[in-house]
């Protein structure tokens, strides 16, 4: 017999995956933080017992590119994602495109932030596909000294790995969160059954 109330309502993360830049942090189904409901973020940097920032990855605005910068040429619409709480009146891009945006930090092996923002502008004009490419976003999220590692015994997260790089910026909302959960094992399971919407049961 399923016990459903251990699978629905257990979110004990008693192992977890180390925190690093590269990992993500996946937010527990009940978070309800208007951010971070259902948010999948990608910690950009992360020092044990310090502070950490990320980029929640999967939460899209109803802003394009092209609102943003007039510069932009391109006639297809790229969305902006909305990276978290902090300085949201600054755009953050992260891609997979290495060396072709020169001065790009590397996250993660074949993840990039930033670089230089002119030959961004470049590659996004001349037509070069973005999705799954490059991502853009308004404002990321923070934490101060020890608050990520507090969350973390809270099991307000559970950290994982990135499963597949070609597909981590690509999808969006409620369909990516669960897709990275489904990633995690049975252990996980549980959570897939909660809606970002409680209503819509």
């Amino acid at each position: 017999m399923i016990d459903f109330e251990s699978l629905l309502f257990n979110i004990d993360i008693s192992t977890r995956c180390i925190p690093r830049a590269g990992s993500l942090l996946v937010a527990e189904p009940f978070l309800r933080e208007r951010y971070f409901h259902h948010a999948v973020i990608c910690l950009v940097d992360y020092e044990p017992r310090g502070s950490a920032m990320g980029i929640v990855l999967n939460n899209r605005t109803s802003y394009t590119l092209q609102d943003l910068l007039p510069s932009v040429t391109s006639t297809v619409p790229i969305p902006i994602y909305c990276g978290g709480p902090m300085s949201c009146d600054r755009l953050y891009f992260m891609h997979t495109l290495g060396e072709l945006i020169p001065d790009s930090r590397e996250v993660s092996r074949g993840l990039y932030i930033g670089g230089d923002f002119d030959t961004m502008l470049s590659i996004v004009n001349d037509g070069y596909p973005t999705d799954g490419n490059l991502r853009f976003f308004l404002g990321y999220s923070g934490w101060g000294v020890e608050q990520l590692d507090e969350e973390l015994l809270k099991n307000v997260w559970a950290v994982t790995e990135i499963p597949s790089l070609p597909h981590l910026l690509v999808g969006e909302e409620d369909a990516y969160w669960h897709n990275i959960v489904r990633t995690m094992g049975k252990k996980y399971r549980g959570w897939l059954y909660h809606p970002r919407n409680p209503h819509s049961n």
